[in-house]
């Protein structure tokens, strides 16, 4: 399937989406012909997927995929970087101005693109800037994750007043250069609301689907998250302290 050139009724190809990868070889070929199958109704053109040094055959994989998928581009980290530089690498790299990001388990699904895009048109009609973020309706993970879940994002939406309740879903869209004024640090794609709304992005949130793993294992262990979250919450907290808007009408003039 050609994602590259569907009937989109007209619209303008301006999607990338952005698919960090590490050992998902068995979840790919059904993840990519969802986002084929979600390309026919939205302006998605290109398709990211930064593999961040797996160990599996994801690599060999992908490229098998890419005559398949002519849209598909393969990004390869040289040693492993974590999922907030994949993020970081495949933004970067991006060729549109409006950025979705998802996991590569397949516990997202890409037929909810759609609903976000809709919100993101409409927001932007009101104001030029906007996250649209989703929100898994009813998570299908082992009760330790989401009771870990549930504690963390009570402690960090407490602390940091993000208006989030469920940062950890992956699915997220938002303009490129929005994220790319962001402050790059390791596990910065857990604080991405606090950080847009430091920037002044307003945030929407919408609820998604969430399905069972079919294949694989997280790669995320529930303790090490919760260790390096506490730090990470007094960086951000750092951050928003001093976050400042300014005019530089207001602080200096041209005198020739």
């Amino acid at each position: 399937m050609d994602v590259s050139k569907p009937d989109r009724g007209g619209l303008s190809a301006v999607i990338t989406v952005i698919v960090p990868v590490y050992n998902e070889e068995e979840n790919l070929p059904s993840l990519l012909m969802e986002i084929a199958q979600a390309s026919r109704d939205l302006p998605i053109s290109e398709i990211i997927c930064v593999d961040d040094n797996s160990t599996d055959r994801s690599v060999p994989l992908l490229k098998e995929l890419r005559s398949e998928y002519p849209a598909l581009r393969i990004l390869k980290h040289n040693k492993q970087a974590g999922q907030s530089a994949a993020l970081w690498t495949g933004i970067k790299a991006a060729g549109n101005d409006i950025v979705v990001t998802m996991d590569g388990d397949g516990q997202n699904d890409p037929a909810d693109i759609q609903q976000l895009y809709a919100v993101y048109e409409s927001e932007t009609k009101r104001s030029p800037r906007v996250m649209v973020l989703g929100e898994r309706a009813k998570r299908h993970d082992n009760w330790v994750r989401r009771l870990s879940s549930r504690i963390a994002n009570g402690i960090r939406g407490a602390l940091l007043n993000d208006q989030t309740k469920d940062t950890g879903c992956s699915l997220k869209m938002f303009a490129r250069k929005d994220y790319l004024a962001l402050p790059y640090f390791d596990h910065m794609h857990r604080f991405l609301p606090a950080l847009m709304l430091r920037e002044g992005v307003p945030l929407v949130h919408v609820p998604v689907s969430h399905r069972p793993r079919l294949h694989g294992q997280s790669k995320y262990g529930t303790l090490d998250r919760a260790l390096v979250g506490i730090s990470d919450i007094r960086g951000v907290l750092w951050l928003q302290k001093r976050a400042r808007r300014i005019n530089s009408d207001d602080i200096y003039e041209e005198l020739g």
